[in-house]
């Protein structure tokens, strides 16, 4: 999730909590933070309990679900790869074109490839 996305979450939670409870939170800590932000989860969360608040329950469960940690899926490795595709399968030949060039440099001389690349044509 983005991180001006935790701190939108976060900041709608801060003015709840402060309305409704008197507890004043700094809300770029709580985005960043994921201690803080799960104290704060705790604290919404009997606030939510205790005085009836189901709006702090729903903004401090959103809280919690942005403040999970994600991982990225790791990219494949060449090996993987290859392993994936089957032990026949090999690169396909170099062109002679720059790399990143487009199907239309195919064939060109060197000098021809280079001058186009990140070029306006």
């Amino acid at each position: 999730m983005l991180n001006s996305e935790k701190l939108a979450i976060a900041a709608h939670l801060h003015v709840l909590l402060r309305r409704k409870t008197g507890r004043v939170t700094d809300t770029e800590w709580m985005a960043s933070n994921t201690e803080y932000a799960a104290e704060i989860i705790r604290f919404a969360r009997a606030a939510a309990k205790d005085d009836g608040h189901a709006d702090i329950g729903e903004w401090a469960a959103k809280l919690e679900l942005a403040m999970e940690p994600h991982h990225p899926p790791r990219p494949a490795t060449r090996d993987r790869l290859m392993g994936m595709l089957g032990a026949t399968s090999r690169p396909a030949p170099f062109s002679g074109a720059a790399p990143g060039a487009s199907d239309s440099l195919i064939g060109a001389s060197a000098q021809e490839a280079h001058r186009y690349i990140r070029g306006i044509r």
